[in-house]
């Protein structure tokens, strides 16, 4: 879906400005997009298999929810619209915790495609069963949960498992480690 989106500077500031979200890729401006990781108690990841329809990345695991904030919508709304459409869950804002903000510049489709967004990242307990979850066909082939040894055992492989994103392997060591720590008693 091409949707309007809010244009930032390159440090994230906003512009006051709206763009298409096409040609916000096609030129390479800057914006936001909300990243959501979604965790049990018992220690598990809820990964998302991105679907065999995207342009960039079909197939790969990676974030439990994510998409790109509307114009004029809040960095949680977006979190929980996204959350609401590419999996079924609804949450409430007080089960967000922000756990940072990262900047993300990569090109895609032979440059045709300049993703320079800034994923304004969130974590939140999943409590309900994953079989209650209920996946946006268009946005996600499946859904799984990893424990936290299985998470970092395909991170240390992914150069060769065709599992995650290679070139976003610093990105999961700092999830990884935001979970694990707001799980420590």
């Amino acid at each position: 879906m091409d949707e309007f989106i809010d244009i930032v500077t390159k440090s994230g500031l906003p512009t006051g400005k709206t763009a298409l979200k096409s040609e916000a890729h096609k030129y390479g401006w800057y914006h936001n997009t909300i990243h959501l990781w979604l965790y049990t108690n018992q220690g598990e990841i809820l990964l998302q298999q991105r679907s065999h329809k995207k342009a960039i990345h079909p197939l790969l695991w990676d974030v439990s929810a994510a998409g790109h904030i509307d114009a004029g919508e809040s960095f949680i709304e977006a979190a929980l619209r996204e959350t609401e459409e590419e999996l079924g869950l609804t949450l409430q804002a007080k089960e967000l915790t922000k756990i940072g903000t990262k900047l993300h510049e990569s090109s895609y489709a032979n440059g045709t495609i300049q993703d320079n967004e800034f994923h304004q990242v969130y974590i939140a307990e999943l409590k309900v069963n994953l079989m209650d979850l209920k996946p946006q066909e268009d946005e996600v082939e499946a859904l799984k949960l990893v424990t936290f040894n299985e998470f970092e055992q395909l991170l240390e492989n992914s150069a060769t498992n065709n599992h995650f994103i290679p070139t976003n392997k610093s990105y999961y060591n700092f999830i990884l480690e935001a979970i694990k720590d707001k799980l420590k008693p």
